[in-house]
């Protein structure tokens, strides 16, 4: 299962990984922080470096650009995080390539 942040999704992100747990379903997440929270998996970007990036459009237009001017923006980096707890609760074998591949392992 794959599951996209979003207000509803964020507020009942809790029931999501324990329903998940619950039903052995492997879970994809787009936020990292949901893995640390016991979430399996996660691929999307940083919602720190979003933050960073959008004070320079801030910038930009506090010092005079026209917000329709400026471009719009897709994240420049995707982020990686496994839970090794959860997969090992799932039975899971990941392999070492994936693990090295992954910018954060919570264990």
């Amino acid at each position: 299962m794959f599951v996209v942040l979003d207000a509803l999704t964020n507020v009942n992100r809790k029931h999501i990984v324990e329903f998940a747990a619950t039903q052995r379903i492997p879970t994809m997440y787009e936020a990292g922080f949901i893995v640390h929270e016991g979430g399996l998996m996660s691929y999307g970007p940083s919602a720190r470096d979003e933050f960073r990036r959008a004070t320079a459009y801030i910038d930009r237009i506090l010092k005079g650009a026209k917000p329709a001017d400026l471009p719009a923006e897709q994240p420049t980096r995707y982020y990686l995080s496994i839970n090794m707890k959860a997969a090992s609760a799932l039975g899971l074998t990941l392999p070492p390539s994936l693990l090295l591949r992954a910018d954060d392992v919570v264990q």
